[in-house]
């Protein structure tokens, strides 16, 4: 009988979190990025979130995939940029670096709120442990 204990819970949603946050800043530097074609065009990354479950129905994350989003890149009319195309169009990525740094804010907080749950986890246990000498 495998069950997940406090450790194996936080540490698995801190990497889900780290994903989360990677995701994040690879939108962030791909923000703003121009491409010759639609096609081509960068799309930002979002990571899909499943829950799994233990043989007790003790509840954690797990990142299930990596989507692409399906905003379109905005279209520029350019024909001094060397991506131009024929008519003279480059597609900038559809990335908001605005939304981006609130969900790296927010990814930051739910990444310090398992720290703090594997420091009290921890607290505890040690307390526990003092109180048997």
């Amino acid at each position: 009988m495998n069950t997940l204990s406090v450790f194996d819970i936080a540490g698995r949603a801190m990497s889900a979190q780290l994903i989360r946050l990677n995701t994040t800043a690879s939108n962030l530097a791909n923000a703003g990025s121009v491409s010759g074609s639609a096609n081509s065009a960068y799309r930002a990354l979002k990571p899909v979130f499943a829950t799994q479950y233990d043989s007790a129905q003790h509840a954690t994350v797990d990142v299930e995939s990596i989507a692409t989003t399906t905003t379109a890149p905005e279209r520029r009319h350019d024909p001094a940029h060397p991506l131009a195309d024929a008519n003279g169009d480059v597609w900038v990525a559809a990335v908001d670096a605005n939304q981006e740094l609130i969900e790296m804010m927010e990814t930051q907080r739910q990444y310090a709120n398992n720290v703090e749950v594997l420091s009290t986890a921890k607290a505890l246990m040690l307390d526990t442990l003092r109180l048997g000498k």
